[in-house]
């Protein structure tokens, strides 16, 4: 008896096709590459110098800043395609730091009061603040990157292949959520208060209280 071939519907066909197509241009795509590495490129800076936009005084003082670690796990999928058609999922560790700082530029005439023979002062400033996080390049890197065939292709045609723009936001928000989680403010407070008892003290005071805002 013959053996009856396996009929394949035509969106079947033209699904295999196209997947067959687009390997083929990936694969050549990479060769190019390979010989591009091969026969070696240059790298020409040609930025203008840097401008100075703007001038801005600053009257906070940074007393406290933490360092911190995150690992980011962000996975992107289709509907409709499998993960190895489309879809993405990067690794990535995320370190950075928060300062906390008191806006001392805050303190009116009305917060800083001083006895008439300049022996006591009391200070009353507003509660320290977080600055926003600061995303540490040089220590920050992707684990392992798994993407789908259509999104390495996109990553070819694209100017920035290597964009991990997402992963590196979302890296700074869960940082800024552990700094705020953190006892930071409250050591900025406690360092602007040991600062200024000894410059005050320094100065002739002996008694020196600071007070801060209420929340």
């Amino acid at each position: 008896m013959r053996s009856r071939a396996l009929l394949l519907p035509r969106w079947a066909k033209a699904v295999v096709v196209l997947v067959v197509v687009l390997a083929l241009v990936f694969t050549g795509l990479r060769l190019l590459n390979r010989l591009d590495g091969v026969f070696g490129t240059e790298t020409h800076d040609r930025s203008g110098p840097a401008l100075l936009k703007s001038v801005r005084d600053l009257s906070r003082y940074d007393a406290a800043s933490g360092n911190f670690q995150v690992v980011v796990d962000l996975e992107k999928d289709s509907k409709y395609l499998p993960d190895a058609i489309r879809g993405t999922r990067t690794l990535y560790v995320g370190a950075g730091s928060v300062d906390a700082y008191v806006d001392l530029g805050k303190v009116d005439d009305g917060d800083v009061r001083v006895n008439g023979d300049r022996t006591s002062a009391t200070l009353r400033l507003p509660h320290a603040r977080l600055a926003r996080p600061a995303l540490d390049t040089g220590r920050s890197y992707a684990v392992s990157k798994q993407r789908g065939l259509l999104d390495r292709l996109g990553d070819l045609f694209s100017d920035n292949p290597n964009d991990e723009r997402a992963v590196r936001e979302l890296a700074a928000r869960h940082i800024g959520e552990a700094a705020r989680d953190s006892d930071l403010t409250g050591r900025a407070e406690r360092n602007t208060t040991e600062m200024l008892r000894g410059l005050l003290k320094s100065l002739g005071f002996e008694k020196v209280r600071v007070s801060y805002e209420a929340a």
